[in-house]
């Protein structure tokens, strides 16, 4: 069934409605917790404080201006991905995770999941502790009711969050933890891009905005152009029988995305930065307070440090998604094989440099994202949209397009449920 097929009004033949309606209540549920503040805390110094850390400005943007507003929910999922990360990482040393990830199918990656959630609430304990510390200066009373009480709220608002991205990826629209940066982001931006107008109006810097919105439309291109990018490679089968030509298939190709890690190395490198600095405020140590501002953007290692963690974290996130020895097995139990090249060890072998290489133009293309706000600061002489770099463009390019590519699945696959197969044997003579 080709994609072209595809009407406006199939949309509304299945349940995709029903689950869209879910997901934006979902969506609005999670931003409830953004507005339920703290008590006890003087706002309006500690935002003028907040536009004086870029790195909290960029956290700002991926929990919707949570931490401006001081929300219960002001953590999000951050806590999650940090699970997440010391998962992956103790799965590369310790062999029983791996099976339980790679050999044990889906109990072995729920044992995982859980594991990962029960992390995640040490996460939130440990970062609400170093945000109320933060938060000292600017609370009128600093009592230990009101330590215990702010921690709880945050580290409940991290698990309801979590809860909530859970749900979403059970509908099956796309990633939970994606989605729901990306809602932050979009409700980000019109105040983002606000500040960055009234910049350029009140310096009369006309040419500078002008730059940085053609600038802002060329990278969402870009950043198109290579989601959808493919490497193709050729697969023989011994036979295949296809309906569409009405005979054997002989030949088929096997698509590798330039970047199939997605947004997920980003998010990973930002929470991994953000961690020194809410370590030093929780333990009060100088070492880890000088790294913190070194790794803060605009300090001396961030930029290095940030590309450097971006390539780590894709590399290994193609190589998880994509396992070259299991798929090597896979094609040989298919009776597939790679043109000039012997099933087995030798495939493996050949798709793992296959997936090294593209691994590699993936880290560039991320790192051109992560280093070009700053390029376009210094060019315009404006701030680019404050905590909204063009990483967060990724995030909501790539969340959106991967909605979309699961909706169109959703109605093909709807499509073929509603077909009416007929017993051919029942109709012989």
């Amino acid at each position: 069934m080709e994609d072209s097929s595809i009407d406006f009004g199939d949309f509304f033949k299945g349940p995709l409605p029903g689950k869209f309606l879910k997901l934006l209540g979902y969506l609005a549920l999670s931003r409830l917790g953004i507005y339920i503040p703290l008590g006890g805390v003087n706002r309006e110094a500690f935002v003028g404080n907040l536009d004086q850390n870029s790195l909290l400005s960029t956290l700002d943007s991926f929990s919707g201006g949570g931490i401006g507003r001081l929300g219960i929910c002001s953590l999000g999922i951050v806590p999650f991905i940090n699970a997440q990360i010391v998962f992956q990482l103790l799965a590369q040393i310790n062999p029983k995770l791996q099976d339980l990830q790679k050999r044990e199918g889906e109990a072995g990656r729920k044992k995982v999941l859980q594991y990962t959630r029960y992390a995640s609430v040490g996460f939130a304990i440990v970062q609400a502790i170093g945000q109320v510390l933060y938060l000292r200066p600017y609370v009128n009373d600093f009592s230990t009711e009101w330590v215990l009480t702010s921690v709880t709220l945050l580290t409940l608002g991290s698990a309801f969050t979590t809860y909530i991205g859970e749900r979403i990826s059970d509908l099956k629209l796309g990633n939970g933890t994606s989605l729901l940066i990306f809602t932050s982001i979009i409700s980000y931006l019109p105040a983002s891009f606000g500040r960055t107008v009234a910049e350029a109006f009140q310096d009369g810097n006309y040419i500078g905005l002008a730059t940085i919105i053609i600038s802002f439309i060329l990278l969402v291109l870009g950043i198109v152009y290579v989601q959808e990018a493919e490497r193709k490679i050729p697969i023989n089968y011994a036979s295949r029988y296809t309906s569409r030509s009405g005979g054997l298939q002989r030949s088929a190709y096997l698509p590798f995305k330039v970047n199939s890690s997605g947004v997920m190395p980003i998010i990973f490198s930002t929470s991994s930065l953000a961690l020194p600095g809410t370590l030093a405020r929780f333990t009060g140590i100088a070492a880890l307070k000088k790294a913190a501002v070194a790794l803060n953007p605009g300090g001396s290692f961030y930029l290095p440090t940030n590309i450097l963690l971006i390539a780590f974290f894709n590399y290994y996130y193609t190589f998880l998604q994509l396992d070259p020895d299991d798929v090597s097995e896979q094609l040989k139990r298919q009776g597939a094989s790679i043109p000039l090249v012997r099933p087995g060890k030798s495939t493996a072998a050949f798709l793992k440099t296959v997936l090294s290489r593209i691994s590699v133009l993936g880290s560039v293309f991320l790192a051109i994202l992560a280093a070009g706000p700053a390029v376009i600061e210094q060019t315009t002489h404006l701030t680019a949209f404050r905590g909204f770099a063009g990483t967060s463009v990724l995030i909501l390019v790539g969340c959106a397009t991967d909605t979309a590519r699961k909706v169109q699945a959703e109605i093909i696959s709807q499509k073929y449920k509603n077909i009416e197969f007929y017993d051919i044997d029942s109709y012989g003579s």
